[in-house]
């Protein structure tokens, strides 16, 4: 892999350079730590309108595979075990790492004239518009395994998308306040894009249908692609990249698919591991129960126009306040106590929803949407900044996929489960204590990620 080491066709923790810098590292020798003032004055730049929209692309497909698609189906009738399962598809998100090493080394055909990350991101951007446009043609009178089809090419193309996008926020970034910036811009994007497949796509399908409503989206997804050709192709890992032996080579095929994993535990070592466990359960009372966020409010009896009023304002509001709380958390209190932080409002937000069982009244419904708002926001972007400082240049799209493929893969599979759940509990507990006690049970299992964060920021105390 290294030069140091050329009779080896496998790379090894010797011949890995502190050279391949990460985001936390990179630069700290050459730069001075600016002010915030001067880091806010670069909200002026192109580049974070475009990572802004970019956000926006990567959050549009997602809810539309997942709850919001559950609301679709429940409305016509679909029964919870079949969302549960249904949402499986959302494992693309959870294996991306696994095919994230050709978005790191190549090229795609014809598109690749644009560059790497920017050809990686168009191609997917037409892939996710057409899935779209496939779940609207067909509905679900063309049966689950025909929608459910076309939403498994949604999920793929929209979680290929995430690594080519993810790689280009972190490349186009020039250190690590800047890192910190194009998190903060993307998260926005992101978190808009979630509230528009989450609260106006119910409004619209009240008036025009769901297949109707898919359709906008895919416009919407297709207009995603002019972010693309405004986007600037990074060049700041174009150095090591070059360094490394070409992909059809032996050498070269082990760095891609060995060397991000050999490069991440040589330089955090056992600490790595408890890095990765605690991502992969950072995010569970988030995930665990999505599948039956939205068909809790149909069997609650709120009407879509509640529902997406109330996403709309109190939560587009809480949302906001979430992301602008968790960046000055990060900067004023560091990484570790934002995460505990993130935790604690993430475990008490999903339980809340439990009340509704008891109080399901819209002002009981905008406040507990409010908190849930505001601690999916913070949570979000304390774990996105978080894992994007644990990555190295070369090596940036496998490394993060890596790690946001670790926070998915437990939560997605567990939530196909939420819907067995539910109606196990239906009969000893009725339906809405049933959900009641699935929401209360999700919430604790922040308990767990909290104790290997308390470890963690326990073995990387100065002087250990």
């Amino acid at each position: 892999m290294s030069a140091k080491n050329p009779s080896s066709d496998l790379p090894c923790p010797d011949a890995l350079d502190a050279k391949r810098p990460s985001m936390t590292e990179a630069n700290a020798t050459t730069r001075r730590k600016r002010s915030a003032l001067e880091v806010l004055a670069e909200l002026r730049q192109p580049k974070v309108a475009v990572m802004l929209a970019l956000g926006f692309a990567s959050g549009l497909p997602f809810l539309l595979t997942a709850n919001t698609f559950g609301y679709w189906l429940r409305d016509d009738g679909t029964s919870l075990v079949a969302i549960g399962f249904i949402s499986w598809v959302g494992f693309a998100y959870a294996f991306k790492v696994y095919w994230s090493p050709l978005v790191d080394r190549i090229d795609v055909p014809l598109l690749g004239r644009l560059g790497r990350r920017r050809g990686w991101m168009l191609l997917c951007q037409i892939l996710v518009t057409i899935g779209l446009l496939g779940m609207a043609a067909v509905g679900t009178a063309g049966g689950l395994a025909a929608i459910g089809a076309f939403a498994l090419l949604t999920a793929f193309a929209s979680a290929t998308q995430d690594i080519a996008i993810d790689a280009w926020r972190i490349e186009a970034a020039s250190d690590a306040d800047e890192v910190g910036l194009m998190t903060s811009a993307a998260q926005v994007g992101y978190r808009i894009a979630l509230l528009v497949t989450d609260a106006l796509i119910i409004a619209a399908a009240a008036r025009v249908g769901w297949s109707m409503s898919y359709v906008g989206m895919a416009v919407l997804m297709a207009l995603c692609t002019m972010a693309t050709l405004f986007a600037s192709e990074p060049t700041r890992a174009d150095v090591v990249l070059h360094q490394k032996p070409p992909l059809w080579t032996l050498r070269g095929l082990a760095d891609a698919i060995v060397g991000p994993f050999v490069d991440f535990f040589a330089k955090h070592k056992v600490a790595g591991l408890v890095m990765l466990l605690m991502v992969a359960l950072y995010r569970l009372p988030d995930f665990v129960m999505g599948p039956m966020y939205n068909p809790f409010y149909h069997d609650l009896g709120l009407s879509k126009d509640t529902v997406a009023w109330v996403r709309g304002s109190f939560g587009l509001v809480a949302t906001f306040l979430g992301i602008a709380a968790a960046g000055i958390s990060a900067v004023r209190l560091g990484l570790l106590p934002t995460l505990v932080a993130g935790l604690v409002l993430e475990g008490f937000g999903t339980a809340a929803f439990a009340l509704l069982s008891v109080y399901p009244e819209p002002s009981v419904f905008a406040a507990v949407m409010t908190l849930d708002a505001f601690a999916q926001a913070f949570a979000g972007v304390a774990l996105v900044t978080y894992m994007s400082s644990l990555t190295s240049l070369g090596y940036t799209a496998t490394q993060y996929a890596m790690l946001s493929s670790t926070y998915a893969l437990l939560g997605k599979f567990l939530k196909g489960f939420s819907g067995i759940a539910v109606e196990t509990l239906t009969p000893t507990h009725g339906l809405l204590g049933a959900y009641a006690t699935a929401f209360v049970a999700t919430g604790l299992t922040a308990i767990p990620p909290m104790l290997l964060l308390l470890l963690l920021w326990r073995m990387q105390r100065p002087g250990r």
